[in-house]
């Protein structure tokens, strides 16, 4: 099947896989060749795609998903191949989040904060599943 990552910006990945494994806003789905058509939106999360006998991990900022005639999509405002992912970063803005949701003050937007932190425990798992 044909995978295709789309942002706004560029086509983050454009190819064939196997199976895909992908977190929606009900939880983890696999895909594979014939599945039915769906589309679904997207958590922030992890994307796995296995190509031959390898896997591919992208850090997915949320989207939707669609599912049709053995093409798969992934619409998504950020998508990063884990590959690319610069570690010291995300465990920089790791930390920057959990120290702003300790912080007692009614300055903190707290969901900014949590959003803040789940992008980054994402990015950190797809670079650590590569």
């Amino acid at each position: 099947m044909k995978l295709k990552i789309i942002t706004h910006e560029k086509i983050v990945y454009e190819g064939e896989v196997e199976e895909l494994v992908l977190t929606t806003t009900s939880g983890q789905i696999g895909i594979l060749k014939d599945h039915i058509p769906i589309t679904t939106s997207l958590e922030v999360g992890v994307t796995k795609a296995k190509i031959g006998d390898t896997f591919k991990y992208f850090a997915t900022m949320g989207g939707v998903f669609q599912f049709k005639d053995n093409n798969a999509t992934i619409l998504t405002d950020v998508c990063e191949d884990s590959a690319d992912i610069d570690v010291a970063r995300a465990n920089a803005a790791k930390e920057r989040a959990e120290a702003r949701l300790k912080e007692i003050s009614a300055d903190i937007d707290a969901k900014r904060a949590q959003a803040a932190l789940a992008r980054a425990l994402a990015r950190l798992q797809a670079a650590m599943s590569k």
